[in-house]
């Protein structure tokens, strides 16, 4: 008969190779994502700036400009990795993760600034410290990327107004 201190360490070195298993597929694929990502830069970087000698050249008078249509960026989803893209003329919040698109979407048409703490039980969140915390660091980043802006702390509201509206007013989605 086996003894249960022998059947524990079976199984702790059972659920050890399952782990290391786990993590040595998390790095390939990371090694993976990387390379991919590299591509994706080099062609981004391609486009643009074929795009911008396209534009000097029909700045020239060229028979026919060629027009290349702007991209969306592709949605990327990889569990521990999240891109916020810093936002730039005609990106809407459909580009930003699902978290970060919520967040922006119950901010947008709110009619001041808003806090962590106001925004978690409209995103479908618990109200509870850590979700606050973990909510407070997504608007932080929305703040870096340019997607809203914390004029007083803990304070977030959208970064641009809509035209036509006076300041503090936000549209509605």
């Amino acid at each position: 008969m086996v003894s249960l201190i022998e059947e524990l360490e079976a199984r702790e070195a059972a659920a050890r190779v399952r782990v290391e298993e786990l993590e040595a597929g998390i790095a390939e694929l990371t090694s993976r994502l990387a390379g991919e990502r590299e591509a994706w830069s080099r062609l981004r970087v391609a486009r643009e700036t074929v795009t911008e000698v396209l534009a000097e050249l029909a700045g020239q008078d060229v028979a026919e400009p060629v027009t290349l249509q702007e991209p969306v960026e592709p949605e990327v989803r990889v569990v521990g990795a999240i891109m916020v893209p810093h936002w730039r003329e005609g990106l809407t919040a459909d580009v930003l993760p699902d978290v970060y698109r919520d967040i922006v979407e119950v901010i947008a048409p709110a009619s001041g600034p808003m806090q962590a703490k106001q925004i978690v039980p409209r995103i479908g969140l618990p109200v509870v410290t850590g979700k606050i915390e973990g909510t407070r660091g997504k608007l932080k980043r929305l703040v870096q990327r340019g997607w809203l802006v914390e004029d007083q702390p803990g304070r977030f509201a959208p970064a641009r107004p809509v035209p036509g509206r006076g300041i503090g007013e936000f549209a509605e989605r």
